[in-house]
This record gives C-alpha cells, sequence and structure tokens, in this order.
C-alpha cells in the first residue's frame, strides 16, 4: 500500500503535458497534386521525365499551375514556351494565402495568358461557406474579362493526417457543395474542382453529380499519354488534365481538352 501511495504522488507531481498546438494552415509544400504525386505517383513520372514526352497537343492547349513553391515565376518564358494558361494557388483553409499570388496571377495576365486562383480545401478545420468566403476575399473572385477562368476547388489527400480528413463521404459531398454554391454566390461561377480519381470515389462518390455545373481538372499521371483514363463519379468528361508534376514549365503540367477558343469561352462564362 505504501508503494502505491508513493507511486501515485510522484505521479500527481509530474508536469501535464501541453495539448498539442494545432497544425498550420498552410504551406509551399502543398499545391495541386503534392499529396496526390505522394500517394498515387509511380515510376512513370520519372520516365516521362527522362524522355521528355509529352500527350497528343492537336486541338488542345498546354498550360501549368503554380504556388509559392515556385517563388517568382518567369512568365515571358513560360509564354515562349508555350504555356498559354495558368492557375494559381491563392488560399488554403481559411488562414493561408500565397505570399506570392500577385506576382504569379498579374505576371500571368501581363504575357497574355488566361489564368485562375485555386483554393487547397482542407474540410476537418472549417465549412465550405468560410473557405470559399475566404478564397473569394483573397484572390478567387472572377471577372468576365476574357482572361479569367472560373475559381478552381483542389480536393485531394489530407496533408496533415487521416485520406479522408476523418469525413465520410455524405458528409464530404455536403461540405464540397457547400463551397462550390457559395463560390457561385458570389462569382456567378460555379468551382472548376480539381481532383483525382482514386481520391474522389474513395472520399467524395457520385452521390451528387458534379459534373453538370462544375468544371472537373484531373491529375493523372504516368498510366497513358493518350488520355487521364477512368474519370472521377459524377463527371463525364475532363476539362483539364494535369498529366505531370513537373516539366517544361514551372509548377505542374496541364493540357486544357479543347481549342483555344472553348478556352476563351470557358473565361467569359
Amino acid at each position: 500500500m505504501r508503494t502505491l501511495i508513493i507511486a501515485a504522488l510522484v505521479a500527481s507531481m509530474q508536469p501535464t503535458p501541453a495539448s498539442a498546438a494545432p497544425l498550420p494552415e498552410g504551406s509551399a509544400d502543398h499545391y495541386a497534386g503534392s499529396e496526390i504525386a505522394r500517394h498515387e505517383g509511380d515510376g512513370q513520372e520519372a520516365r516521362l521525365t527522362r524522355t521528355g514526352e509529352e500527350p497528343p497537343l492537336e486541338g488542345k492547349v498546354p498550360g501549368m499551375d503554380v504556388s509559392s513553391h515556385q517563388g517568382d515565376v518567369d512568365w515571358k518564358k513560360s509564354w515562349d514556351d508555350g504555356a498559354r494558361f495558368a492557375y494559381v494557388k491563392a488560399t488554403e483553409g481559411v488562414k493561408y494565402k500565397n505570399p506570392k499570388f500577385a506576382q504569379q496571377y498579374n505576371g500571368s495576365y501581363g504575357v497574355g495568358m488566361i489564368r485562375g486562383a485555386y483554393h487547397f480545401a482542407l474540410p476537418d478545420r472549417s465549412n465550405g461557406v468560410d473557405q470559399a468566403n475566404f478564397f473569394v476575399d483573397n484572390g478567387g473572385g472572377w471577372s468576365n474579362d476574357g482572361k479569367t477562368l472560373p475559381p478552381a476547388l483542389d480536393m485531394e489527400y489530407n496533408p496533415y493526417g487521416e485520406t479522408c480528413y476523418g469525413m465520410n463521404q455524405d458528409v464530404m459531398t455536403t461540405w464540397v457543395q457547400e463551397f462550390s454554391d457559395r463560390v457561385f454566390a458570389r462569382t456567378k461561377r460555379h468551382p472548376t474542382i480539381y481532383t483525382s480519381t482514386s481520391w474522389w470515389n474513395k472520399c467524395v462518390g457520385g452521390k451528387v453529380k458534379f459534373g453538370e455545373n462544375n468544371p472537373l481538372w484531373v491529375a493523372r499521371y504516368g498510366d497513358t499519354l493518350e488520355s487521364p483514363g477512368t474519370l472521377p463519379a459524377g463527371f463525364e468528361f475532363h476539362t483539364i488534365w494535369q498529366w505531370r508534376a513537373a516539366g517544361k514549365f514551372p509548377g505542374d503540367q496541364n493540357i486544357f481538352n479543347g481549342k483555344p477558343d472553348q478556352l476563351l469561352r470557358i473565361a467569359t462564362g
């Protein structure tokens, strides 16, 4: 008994562990495809980098996407190399703003590209309405100037923990719908949805056919250079294919699934 009492007294004298600090919202390491490449990337990426192979570009438009990970971008070089559109990370969660956003967003516009902004979602941190408002307030707006793509929502693997952010498909679907509806209410454009087939089918599913209103920007690396393959549930076609995580342009390599005049129509609504 004496031993137990002493042990209890010793335990009571130990310092109480401090509560774990909340993980930060936002990092140069989080960008469109950063977590998809980490979970789904394979040796095909290295092969494409080594050989310089590209998908067929006839009747399509090459583009790129960047974040603060790329720093200041040489937009004239990217234009000279053939990029004609770009997506730029604006925000993440409800706290992070890309410190390089102005240089990247305005710089791409300045050389003649059609560009848009995207938001890296953290669905377990706050609701879709709050994150949509934060996004639109910090670069995620839209203007019918023929140079602005619809705002985009980046939905992918949780960089901080459990794949689906601890949410089931019904809850995640509601979150995406809230975000989409709020962006539409404020910009009159339904946001483009960026995702991979594997993540989307696991975490969101097809109970709501988002493809009826939201353009699809799909990430798929390496399997084939002919097409992005099977699309996420609820989408019948893709608007943009992020086909490689690095290459000729800074950031990720993308292809718009149409001709330049069709890209212009997307920009003008």
